[in-house]
């Protein structure tokens, strides 16, 4: 057998290749020892690993790492809003080689059968821990027990009281992954402003009054609106998603005269904004909410709702899972960052992309390249760093 070229060897070696028939293949080319025939074999290597759509897998460069097991503490574990966060945790398992994420926690908001299973993770020697803080007191403890026990902790979609814009975190969790979720119901009360320009009567619909993770849209909303002059209702609709529908319409019959606009500050309710309109037979009327359940996004399709505020409900699962991977890995030096998972306007004008279906939205299974639109990128001037 002739001189294998180093640059052969070396592609063997880099892709981990050992003694299969491509590694054979290569070695019996031992007359290619030019750095062109040797650059060639290893696009051919290269090749043989790649996928049917041409783009080629590449080595993890982490090294190897125990089985770490994450678990994800959530407070409406079947709300639909969180499909897509179940994605995110699992791709990025698999990405990193590690077991899915356990999900748990409560149905119902319900912070005692949160800190059960925050609890229970403890006692499991969970690797990581992402929960969602749902209010300022409940979870001091079991998370200082977590932190304690050296089971790092992270809060995603939800982190605690804010009282007048003002941050009540309540524990020592790491970091924060979600929305800034004050600001962004600033945001919305400037849209209200915008959509409804005479002030009046709004109703702004929320599924459990006082929980974190999204009663302070409704209180920067109510910020911006109530100065102005508009009278801004609140009103419950239920953490179970079928009965935020008909408690919709039973406040929309009852107030259908006076309303000059109806919002909500939840998925599931922004959800059932335009059906409970037409079942209380309003028409017209400025409505809009946040995320992007299905339902959201073919009403502002159909051009029955305006708007939706999105907050990447997919990154904020895949994050956490990264931050807690790298944080084990790096040996608790790549502290995670506070990470604000997005304000952005969804309309009739920019949907065509999130209505697609995606893991990305919860609307399709498939894990599936989208490609990206052609032509420029579309993004207002920036006005924060943080």
């Amino acid at each position: 057998m002739g001189k294998v070229d180093p640059k052969v060897d070396e592609a063997i070696e880099t892709l981990n290749m050992k003694d299969g028939p491509t590694r054979r293949r290569l070695l019996a080319g031992t007359g290619l020892v030019s750095a062109t025939a040797a650059a060639s074999a290893l696009l051919t290597a290269c090749s043989s690993s790649s996928s049917a759509s041409g783009a080629v897998s590449s080595s993890n460069p982490f090294p190897s790492v125990p089985s770490w097991h994450f678990w994800f503490v959530n407070h409406v574990t079947t709300n639909s809003f969180f499909v897509p966060t179940q994605y995110g945790f699992a791709d990025a398992a698999k990405l990193l080689g590690l077991p899915t994420p356990n999900w748990v926690g409560s149905t119902n908001s319900i912070a005692s059968q949160m800190v059960a299973q925050i609890d229970a993770a403890v006692s499991a020697h969970a690797s990581g821990i992402a929960t969602t803080l749902i209010n300022s007191t409940s979870f001091t403890t079991p998370v200082g027990n977590a932190m304690s026990a050296g089971i790092p902790v992270l809060s995603y979609n939800a982190d605690g009281d804010i009282v007048n814009g003002v941050p009540d975190i309540g524990c020592n969790r790491l970091a924060y992954v979600g929305q800034a979720l004050y600001t962004s119901g600033e945001q919305l009360g400037e849209r209200i402003k915008s959509l409804v320009t005479t002030p009046g009567d709004v109703v702004i619909f929320i599924a459990t009054p006082g929980q974190a993770n999204i009663q302070p849209r409704y209180d920067g909303a109510a910020a911006v609106l109530t100065p102005a002059g508009y009278t801004v209702a609140e009103i419950a609709t239920g953490a179970a998603t079928d009965v935020e529908e008909g408690n919709m319409v039973a406040y929309l019959l009852g107030h259908k005269s006076t309303l000059k606009g109806a919002f909500a500050v939840d998925g599931g309710s922004s959800s059932f904004l335009a059906p409970a309109l037409a079942k209380a037979g309003i028409t017209g009327l400025p409505n809009g909410g946040f995320d992007t359940e299905p339902l959201t996004l073919s009403n502002i399709a159909a051009g029955t709702t305006d708007f939706t505020i999105y907050q990447d409900p997919y990154l904020q699962g895949f994050l956490p899972t990264l931050y807690l991977y790298l944080y084990n890995i790096s040996g608790g030096t790549l502290v995670p960052p506070d990470t604000d998972t997005g304000l952005s306007f969804i309309t009739k004008s920019n949907l065509a992309e999130y209505n697609l279906a995606s893991r990305y939205q919860g609307s399709g299974t498939a894990e599936k390249y989208l490609p990206r639109p052609s032509g420029a990128i579309s993004n207002p001037i920036a006005t924060t760093s943080s």
